[in-house]
């Protein structure tokens, strides 16, 4: 009995060695996890932001579409009475 308890603790002797040279391993592969984890974070925060900034300009382009289209039925009103106006077009008055 007391043969195999001492070899019980030399095996534990010899388990806790072995886990002990396995430590620093395992706590630069924690900190390696842990670096990527912040490095994963700040990339989706960056993302994000991204995002939102390309939703403001989608927005902005849209209101700057509206406001294009606006311009150019205005001004295709003005070459309309144009040629409204000129004696020389087809569609002027000139015929009347």
């Amino acid at each position: 009995m007391r043969k195999q308890r001492a070899r019980q603790r030399v095996e534990a002797e010899d388990i806790r060695a072995r886990a002990t040279e396995q430590e620093f391993e395992v706590g630069q592969r924690e900190a390696r996890a842990d670096e990527i984890a912040a490095r994963s974070r700040a990339a989706k925060a960056e993302a994000e932001a991204k995002s939102a900034q390309a939703e403001q300009l989608a927005q902005q382009a849209h209101v700057h579409r509206g406001d294009a289209a606006d311009s150019r039925a205005d001004l295709d009103k003005e070459w309309e009475r144009a040629d409204e106006v000129d004696p020389d077009t087809k569609s002027g008055h000139a015929s009347e």
